[in-house]
């Protein structure tokens, strides 16, 4: 597949529809920037967004993905090239992220072993390092589903952290020998996990077509997550229920979230000058 032959086909059957990029983007419920970098060559259109895209430029999606009109005669020839593209595609995306991977977990192996090599000198016996080992652990459990998968591995890399996040602090608690981690760690765990698939959920549910507005949703979510963990810190530690900072920190994401959604509203009437040609 080519990307820009793609980007000139969805723009000259656009022009052929008499729609500019604005109103083509508003029928999508996406932005006219979106449509802009399509029609550039520097994105493709989501998948669960083609069939309506094509079906709005009265084409097929296998002439979207061939970035020309096709034939009775080449419809097959092309729908097959057009698969073995994104086979090829999907093999050297595998390739890449297994060497990725392999590099990732062997230099964590290094500096586990690092970890124990200069505990064993400096002490005579394991203590700090089983902190870093326990930790480069988790890190690896949680990160690697996203490597080697890349964005298809993130929801594996937050069912990982779900899974391994109370394991890992009941661990710390007995190496560091400090009770009081274990129950309050493992509490504002489950307040942050249930932020992060919510946050996911919204990616999903929002962000492919209107990315503003879920980054500004997720960041409006983020004050009542500060306000649960800071009176959870309260009624468990000495610290106090707010200070300054943390009055800052929510005037802060409050500020942010209007301005994404002033901004999404904005580009969406057709208020922002766009930088391309609209025409």
């Amino acid at each position: 597949m080519d990307q820009i032959k793609t980007g000139k086909f969805i723009a000259r059957c656009r022009k052929e529809k008499k729609l500019t990029q604005a109103q083509l983007a508003e029928r999508l419920s996406i932005t006219d920037r979106a449509v802009s970098k399509w029609e550039t060559g520097k994105s493709m259109p989501d998948s669960s967004i083609m069939l309506e895209l094509c079906k709005l430029l009265g084409i097929t999606v296998n002439e979207l993905l061939s970035g020309e009109k096709v034939t009775m005669d080449s419809l097959e020839r092309k729908a097959d090239e057009n698969l073995i593209a994104l086979k090829r595609k999907d093999e050297n995306n595998i390739a890449k992220n297994v060497v990725i991977s392999t590099l990732f977990t062997i230099t964590l192996l290094i500096g586990m072993m690092v970890c124990v090599i200069c505990d064993i000198t400096i002490t005579g016996n394991l203590s700090w390092s089983l902190i870093s080992m326990t930790s480069i652990v988790f890190v690896w459990v949680i990160s690697f589903p996203s490597i080697m998968f890349g964005k298809k591995g993130i929801v594996k890399s937050l069912i990982s952290l779900s899974v391994s996040i109370i394991p890992y602090l009941y661990l710390l608690s007995r190496i560091l020998k400090v009770k009081e981690l274990f129950p309050l760690g493992t509490a504002i765990s489950l307040i942050i996990l249930v932020f992060l698939w919510i946050m996911l959920a919204v990616i999903y549910r929002i962000g492919k077509t209107r990315k503003l507005i879920a980054l500004g949703t997720i960041t409006l979510l983020a004050i009542p997550l500060v306000v649960i963990i800071n009176v959870l810190l309260f009624k468990t530690t000495e610290t106090p229920l707010f200070d300054v900072w943390d009055f800052m920190a929510i005037f802060l994401l409050l500020i942010i979230a209007i301005a994404l959604f002033i901004y999404d509203y904005a580009e969406k009437k057709g208020l922002l000058k766009s930088k391309s040609k609209s025409a």
